[in-house]
């Protein structure tokens, strides 16, 4: 086999690595997508994956590629990118996906990316080579979009409780079922465009640094787009069912009427960050506005303690995925 032959075999396994980290992605967030809906128990937990994966993927005929680009030409100096950075920044993110998943922690698969894209570049040429804008927007959304969440959560809960306020609570139940499945819908929706594109930025950045795309075109070739889509929806069709618990129903109790106020508090503002080129964490989102339809109840029916348990997940998610993209990007440099 020719250097060149090897150079594409690089390549092409480091795509199947990335496609690989996208159905983690979808099955580790599969309970962002679900946990409501099912918790609620409007609908049964095959059903709710399926439905989820569905407005996953027709995502892609809904959102334009702001995300993507992001990641893909907007964290790194596209010069310093090389197979050994993105091979680091994968293992970064998954071996951190692989841990939270397996103690039922719903940390940021996107917050993991980042992390090991950002490891593996100061493990290679140090921070001179990151971009601050890129960065700091995606940084400063760790903060803003579980806030907006919160504060959209809330405001749709105080609104809707006011609106209804003299209907039968059994009524508005069974209204709320029915919404409820809007709301979902919308949620995945906006979870499918904001997550796939994370992962076809990093295979653009790939096809750029190795000559495969040119840097200047608009847009990465369709059937990254596609597969990428397609992996994070039959990712999400499998499920993780041990963070649904965690989101479902160990931050709060929900009712439709709560679950359809944080689904659609957390679908807008997924909606608002993807609009904006931002690549944020839909368990970050949906956890604020779960926690922010709670707190309209009274403050004691959410369990602070397992909320902050998952804010401790948060801070560590892209320090922790940089150090084991660092480590997996020299260990490369000596194998390959």
């Amino acid at each position: 086999m020719d250097t060149a032959q090897a150079a594409l075999w690089v390549v092409v396994m480091l795509v199947v690595l990335a496609i690989a980290f996208d159905f983690m992605n979808g099955f580790h967030d599969a309970a962002n997508s679900i946990a409501t809906v099912v918790s609620t128990g409007v609908l049964k937990p095959t059903h709710a994956v399926l439905f989820a994966a569905f407005f996953n993927f027709i995502a892609v005929f809904v959102f334009h590629l702001s995300v993507a680009a992001t990641v893909g030409k907007g964290i790194v100096q596209p010069g310093v990118v090389d197979t050994h950075v993105v091979f680091g920044a994968l293992m970064g993110a998954i071996t951190w996906n692989l841990i939270t998943w397996y103690y039922g922690i719903p940390s940021s698969s996107s917050h993991a990316l980042i992390g090991g894209i950002v490891g593996a570049v100061v493990a290679k040429s140090g921070i001179g080579q990151l971009i601050g804008a890129g960065i700091f927007k995606t940084v400063a959304f760790i903060f803003v979009s579980p806030l907006l969440g919160y504060l959209l959560g809330s405001l749709m809960m105080v609104a809707v409780a006011w609106i209804f306020r003299r209907t039968r609570p059994i009524r508005v139940d069974k209204w709320f079922r029915r919404l409820q499945l809007v709301s979902a819908g919308a949620y995945s929706l906006g979870h499918g465009g904001n997550d796939a594109q994370k992962t076809i930025g990093i295979i653009w950045m790939l096809l750029i640094a190795t000559g495969y795309t040119a840097a200047g075109d608009s847009a990465p070739p369709l059937w990254v787009i596609i597969s990428c889509y397609a992996a994070i929806a039959v990712g999400t069709m499998f499920g993780g069912w041990r963070i649904v618990k965690t989101m479902g129903q160990k931050i709060t109790k929900l009712k439709p009427v709560g679950g359809f106020c944080a689904e659609t508090g957390g679908a807008l503002t997924l909606f608002i960050a993807t609009g904006l080129g931002v690549p944020v964490s839909t368990t970050h989102t949906i956890t604020g506005a779960i926690v922010g339809v709670g707190s309209t109840q009274r403050a004691s029916a959410v369990r602070w303690g397992v909320a902050g348990n998952i804010v401790w997940a948060w801070i560590l998610t892209i320090p922790a995925s940089a150090f084991v993209a660092a480590l997996a990007y020299w260990f490369s440099l000596m194998v390959f």
